[in-house]
């Protein structure tokens, strides 16, 4: 744990510098992100705190190479390093389109190329999680495919939620946190002669570098993380959800103490299902009216939130409670009985649904009473 705490650690301190860095560059060439009908800034802010976070990631995966402990995830091993460079490539296409307004089809192809990067030289999805036996793929084109796929729709569903001061990077400490915890236990409490994982090393080192890139993004924001950053996130949780759902059949899960195997199945879906339930809602809104899917609008799950009456730091601080919920609700499956985790996370649903929906209930009370 202390190594993988230091990774985080050098990944926040790193980042935050950068990203103090990229603000002032930013100002300073005037790199402004524009202002449209469907935004909530009202003033320039700079779009290049990705490399913020990016540098993050970098300078902490090179210092993982060389750590103890950790440093045995890449001996032999290429995947740390595609990983890497498929961040690389999105966060180039991700800063040309903040800073050029690329077309989304452009867009779309600089993203599969970063996927492919990813599903060529580092990890691979060769499992489909399913009840009751995962579904296992021995032909690489369509390893490729699958992985290509799941992270190129992970890099869409947190590009669409990145739309309020500190939302995207907050859904991603939170949602990230219940990830590592759950990959570093499963490890730590396996019988293993290595226990260094890449999932928990990247879910660290991602929790790190919006840990320290936060501050300058919170509401008002100094900078946004832009699509570079929005989409950096997603590859990175992509490929730890693709690293988890690859040791199913391994029997580490069944191993380990209480963990059932459906564990990495559930968590990574409860850890995107705001994101993906986002990038759903919008793919269907916009194709139900003839427009392209990726075509922006003012229709997404904050811009909700703030139209019934829910101010920016509220909005962003239920889209939180909502993931931490989702997350942790997850994460407790692997820990208590089924039956007790169920009946508390439907409990916990129940009461957060009459939360979010209080704003709009009490003003058709009043309505009412009227």
């Amino acid at each position: 744990m202390i190594m993988y705490l230091s990774m985080m650690l050098t990944a926040a301190i790193v980042s935050y510098a950068a990203t103090w860095g990229a603000r002032l560059v930013g100002n300073r060439l005037e790199l402004f992100a524009p202002i449209r009908s469907r935004d909530m800034h009202s003033s320039p802010v700079s779009r290049l705190g990705g490399l913020g976070i990016f540098a993050g990631v970098l300078v902490a995966l090179v210092v993982a190479s060389q750590s103890f402990f950790v440093k045995d995830i890449f001996r032999g091993n290429t995947a740390p390093w595609g990983v890497l460079a498929g961040a690389a490539v999105i966060v180039l296409v991700g800063v040309a389109d903040d800073l050029l307004d690329l077309r989304w089809w452009v867009k779309l192809i600089g993203q599969i190329a970063a996927a492919l990067v990813v599903a060529v030289w580092g990890v691979r999805m060769t499992i489909i999680p399913f009840i009751p036996e995962p579904i296992r793929f021995d032909s690489d084109p369509v390893n490729i495919i699958l992985t290509t796929g799941l992270i190129v729709t992970t890099m869409n569903a947190f590009n669409f939620i990145d739309g309020l001061d500190g939302l995207a990077a907050g859904v991603a400490i939170i949602g990230g946190a219940a990830f590592f915890l759950t990959a570093y236990w499963v490890h730590r409490t396996a019988v293993l002669l290595d226990r260094s994982d890449l999932a928990t090393l990247l879910t660290a080192i991602l929790v790190g570098s919006c840990v320290g890139f936060l501050p300058h993004n919170w509401f008002p924001s100094k900078i946004f993380m832009g699509d570079s950053g929005a989409m950096l996130i997603g590859l990175l949780m992509a490929s730890a959800g693709v690293v988890s759902t690859g040791q199913i059949t391994s029997g580490l899960y069944d191993r380990v103490n209480g963990i059932p195997t459906i564990i990495p199945i559930v968590l990574p879906f409860a850890v995107l299902f705001l994101p993906l339930l986002d990038l759903c809602l919008a793919v269907v809104r916009r194709t139900a009216v003839g427009r392209s899917p990726w075509s922006a609008d003012r229709g997404h799950l904050h811009h909700k939130l703030m139209d019934i009456g829910y101010s920016h730091r509220t909005a962003v601080m239920l889209m939180y409670m909502w993931t931490a919920v989702l997350s942790f609700g997850g994460l407790a499956f692997a820990v208590y009985p089924w039956q007790i985790v169920l009946a508390l996370d439907l409990m916990a649903t129940l009461g957060m649904g009459l939360i979010t929906a209080w704003p709009y209930l009490s003003r058709r009370s009043a309505d009412t009473a009227q």
